[in-house]
């Protein structure tokens, strides 16, 4: 599948080669339309070639990160390979209040998103995620 249009998600664990699912850091993943931020320190805009999802790095950190989407209940379940031929599997779990404003901004070397209460906003320093008050 595509990566949805619209969401936040907290990574509830990644399992790399095979390994037991664990989390050891808070990593929100924002999407708006078809440009995302990560508050690891990467944002861009993802695209689909009818297979997987890329997630190319416009901003922050370098690289391209591309994976299989799947739905699991309310959760998204993403695999893939890595560059150096490792294997990972991330479990994303919705993110509450992220309904109302959406949006997204560059400017230069920084991108914001915005997904409800909800911003991550990434530049050449890294990620950060905020929640806006009611």
């Amino acid at each position: 599948m595509n990566a949805p249009t619209r969401g936040s998600w907290l990574r509830a664990g990644i399992s790399r080669d095979g390994g037991p699912l664990a989390e050891t850091e808070h990593v929100v993943w924002l999407q708006s339309g078809d440009h995302y931020a990560d508050s690891r320190g990467f944002a861009g805009r993802t695209t689909y070639d009818g297979e997987q999802v890329h997630f190319h790095h416009d901003v922050g950190t370098p690289g391209q990160d591309v994976g299989t989407l799947r739905s699991d209940g309310d959760n998204l379940v993403e695999t893939g390979t890595n560059p150096d031929g490792s294997t990972f599997l991330e479990v994303w779990m919705p993110l509450p209040d992220s309904d109302g404003p959406l949006g997204f901004w560059r400017v230069g070397d920084a991108q914001t998103v915005r997904v409800g209460r909800h911003v991550v906003h990434v530049d050449s320093t890294g990620g950060r995620h905020f929640v806006l008050p009611d």
